[in-house]
């Protein structure tokens, strides 16, 4: 444990800069492998979380893609088997306060009871605060959605909507060593306020070099139409490279 705390406060104390956007470094690639296991004599578990992102970053245009799988067993019994992928595109977010946001979003979750379902969509946002260190912004827009659900009632449910689609997006850094990022999304269906979706995604880093961290997530999914959520807390290492 001391070793631990005396790599933190080491890493803390460095003044060595490692890269981010700027006017040469117009890409970026990360990738993330988090889990834990959970091992005694009457219970077994393990869940592992894997990310995979890749970023263009120019001056009026931002365009963002990623994708996740989270598994998981307990008790030799499948927990989670959940697919995500998405694309992001902003435009001006770095030029003007006020700027636009188009989505496209697919998801399959054995936990939450969602056999598929594609968002498309787009809007505008505005940036609160916008420095090198601390970043935060609100959005909001309408998604199309097509789905295809397991209801927990009428079984098989295969729908379409178009929803209001709100995030708040934070970001703080300190000294390119330590840093924090929050997304929350809130997603009503405009038929029905009852038929919404929440997401939440927490991630703190700590920079070991200029390519590897180490991750700590948090991350909270909820789907009222199925009446299922999931919560998963992992930590394990990251890879990020700008180029």
């Amino acid at each position: 444990m001391y070793k631990i705390m005396a790599v933190f406060f080491l890493v803390l104390s460095g003044q060595t800069a490692f890269a981010q956007f700027n006017d040469s470094t117009h890409h970026r690639f990360s990738f993330a492998s988090t889990g834990i296991i959970n091992q005694t004599k009457d219970l077994s578990s393990y869940v592992s979380n894997n990310a995979v992102s890749y970023e263009i970053n120019k001056k009026k245009l931002n365009f963002n893609t990623a994708a996740n799988w989270v598994y998981g067993q307990q008790q030799k019994q499948q927990s989670n088997n959940d697919y995500s992928a998405f694309a992001n595109l902003d435009y001006l977010k770095d030029v003007k306060r006020l700027y636009f946001w188009g989505l496209f979003n697919f998801d399959k979750s054995y936990s939450l009871k969602v056999n598929y379902r594609f968002q498309l969509g787009g809007g505008v946002a505005y940036n609160i605060f916008k420095k090198p260190d601390l970043n935060l912004s609100l959005s909001d827009g309408f998604v199309y959605e097509s789905s295809d659900l397991t209801d927990p009632v009428i079984g098989k449910d295969i729908y379409q909507t178009v929803r209001n689609s709100f995030r708040l997006k934070f970001h703080w850094t300190y000294k390119d060593i330590l840093s924090f990022d929050a997304a929350e999304f809130y997603q009503p269906s405009l038929a029905s306020f009852k038929d919404y979706i929440l997401k939440s995604n927490n991630s703190l880093s700590i920079k070991l070099s200029k390519w590897l961290a180490i991750n700590a997530s948090v991350a909270y999914n909820r789907i009222s139409r199925t009446d299922r959520q999931n919560l998963l807390i992992t930590y394990g290492l990251k890879v990020e490279k700008y180029f």
